[in-house]
């Protein structure tokens, strides 16, 4: 549906539909707040059922280990009787490990999704709160993703979309390609001048 230069995919409103579902879900089964869910499923949907179970196969291997680390830094925090320098310099620290971990896992599309897990979890964590809340967070996030995935193999857009959104995909990698032909042709023009400048 085209408004003018705006247009209303079925991408658009999967993603608003998961968002409902998060919601929802979270109101009947009284799990409390719906942010986490909400917006791993927001991170998770892609436009078609096989991208997005390949994307979120990625994210549930973020999911894990930033929920892990998440863990982990919630009992070193309650360790320390949530000294802030625990917070200061251990959460950068973990972030470190995700990025190290997932590269070294080849997760790298995981990589956004694990911090952000991590993130979530260790900065939503109210003082007080027992190990069992960070594990019911971690839980969340698992719950958006399979929403995200329910949602595309329920609802495939018709070929037509299809088409449109893989058109869409081709402009954005295009643009992708010529910010890396100018960074490169950058990086080409900084050895050259270093060359030039061992070379004197």
């Amino acid at each position: 549906m085209q408004f003018g230069r705006f247009r209303l995919g079925m991408r658009t409103t999967k993603t608003a539909l998961a968002v409902f579902l998060c919601i929802l879900f979270f109101h009947v089964s009284n799990r409390g707040l719906p942010m986490i869910a909400a917006l791993s499923a927001v991170f998770s949907l892609r436009q078609d059922l096989t991208t997005t179970v390949s994307f979120g196969r990625s994210r549930i291997i973020g999911n894990t280990l930033g929920g892990l680390l998440g863990i982990f830094y919630f009992f070193v925090k309650n360790y320390f009787h949530n000294d802030f320098l625990v917070e200061l310099f251990l959460l950068p620290l973990l972030v470190i490990v995700v990025i190290v971990v997932s590269d070294g896992i080849d997760n790298n599309s995981g990589i956004i999704s694990a911090i952000s897990t991590l993130l979530l979890i260790s900065l939503s964590i109210p003082q007080g709160e027992s190990s069992l809340y960070a594990i019911q967070r971690v839980l969340d996030t698992f719950i958006g993703t399979f929403i995200a995935i329910g949602i595309n193999f329920f609802l495939r857009p018709p070929e037509i979309e299809k088409k449109e959104e893989l058109a869409e995909d081709l402009v954005e990698l295009k643009k992708r390609e010529e910010r890396l032909r100018e960074d490169l042709a950058k990086v080409e023009e900084q050895i050259k001048k270093q060359n030039n400048h061992l070379d004197q």
